[in-house]
């Protein structure tokens, strides 16, 4: 199970950058299968990896997969950003890998894709609500917004009134009636890219993942160690946006008002970017690995 559960991104890029040789504490916030874990363990004999992760299955993976380190790895069962504001250790390095993994899509009870028959889950956890508990619930307007915002769907509103007057009849509980609402709403000729985009924006709203992200980011930050690195994989222009607005003003020196005539702030910048255009992943990569053909990375170094 641990071969087929994720096939990690960017994995040489991401040694580079976070150079566990060296060793030191390193924190991966987004465990997975562990792939990630795997190889910064094995790049650096004196590397100590905490891996964090919300999905119980994933850590019990995890746990096989890794088990050769012993206590040189440690587990958490935590959202990521809770682990990262809750947690004291001073990290040499910090990984977060977003989005969600080869097996969340292809596992159709967790209801991650738009396959015939999958229940409305999306869930990270077992904790909080489901897909289907927000299309039956939420107003029209939280629906639109869900849909415009994170999914960018200029017809957002058109969607929302169709899911609102068909869930009085039918409440819905799978893809099929998300499909068919679309179908109704956005027309019968929907390509496979505008599916995924409304179902990855149930997904964020699902997990909280924007704010979860912003959340961890400043965390993660103050917890690096001088000249520490934080990568960032990102699968979502929403998400990588983020990334990139707060490694840009970290880099700055000065982050007053145009207008303030005097700096009144920190004065000084809090690290480096490292890359000033998101890596992507390489021909040979997208060769054995398709799904990393939306992968952004994005990285920076705390200052000593």
């Amino acid at each position: 199970m641990t071969e087929v559960y994720h096939v990690p991104v960017m994995v040489r890029e991401v040694l580079t950058f976070l150079a566990p040789t060296r060793g030191g504490v390193y924190w991966d916030g987004t465990l997975g299968g562990g792939g990630h874990t795997e190889a910064i363990l094995e790049a650096g004999d004196a590397a100590h990896v905490i891996a964090v992760d919300q999905d119980p299955e994933a850590i019990a993976v995890a746990r096989e997969r890794l088990a050769r380190f012993g206590e040189r790895v440690t587990f958490v069962h935590s959202n990521f950003a809770d682990a990262a504001e809750e947690g004291e250790e001073p990290l040499a390095g910090a990984l977060l890998d977003l989005g969600i993994s080869s097996r969340h899509i292809d596992a159709a009870e967790r209801g991650f894709s738009f396959r015939a028959g999958s229940p409305l889950d999306m869930r990270m956890s077992s904790a909080g609500q489901t897909a289907a508990d927000l299309l039956n619930t939420l107003s029209e307007e939280e629906l639109a917004d869900i849909f415009y915002y994170y999914g960018e769907e200029r017809r957002s509103r058109r969607l929302a009134r169709d899911v609102v007057q068909h869930r009085k009849s039918h409440p819905f509980a799978t893809s099929d009636d998300l499909l068919a609402s679309m179908e109704r709403a956005l027309g019968p000729r929907l390509e496979a890219q505008d599916k995924a985009r409304i179902f990855q924006a149930l997904r964020i709203a699902v997990n909280d993942e924007l704010d979860v992200l912003e959340r961890a980011l400043p965390a993660l930050r103050d917890r690096l160690e001088d000249e520490g690195v934080l990568v960032v994989l990102s699968y979502h222009s929403l998400e990588d946006r983020r990334v990139k607005d707060a490694f840009r003003e970290w880099s700055r020196s000065c982050v007053c008002p145009p207008e303030m005539p005097v700096c009144r702030c920190r004065g000084r910048a809090l690290g480096t970017t490292l890359t000033k255009k998101p890596m992507l992943a390489s021909d040979e990569e997208l060769v054995a690995n398709s799904r990393a053909r939306s992968a952004k990375l994005r990285a920076w170094r705390k200052a000593a």
